[in-house]
């Protein structure tokens, strides 16, 4: 049973969140011709001020425009 599981800053829309469920499920389905009721995808989302890269939170980028 293949899992995949992607962490994202948060921010996205429902609809966009599930257009990535389903395109994640489609790949692995037919890259290792899983069968798609086998294949799990787990979605986590992250607060941008818990979210840092090069020592700055994603909220504080984006503040500053550089996101």
């Amino acid at each position: 049973m293949p899992l995949i599981q992607v962490t994202l800053a948060a921010g996205r829309s429902p609809e966009q969140l599930r257009a990535l469920g389903e395109a994640l499920t489609t790949a692995v389905e037919q890259a290792l011709d899983a069968d798609r009721a086998t294949i799990r995808v787990v979605l986590t989302e992250c607060p941008p001020d818990l979210w840092f890269a090069g020592g700055e939170s994603l909220a504080e980028l984006r503040a500053s425009g550089r996101r």
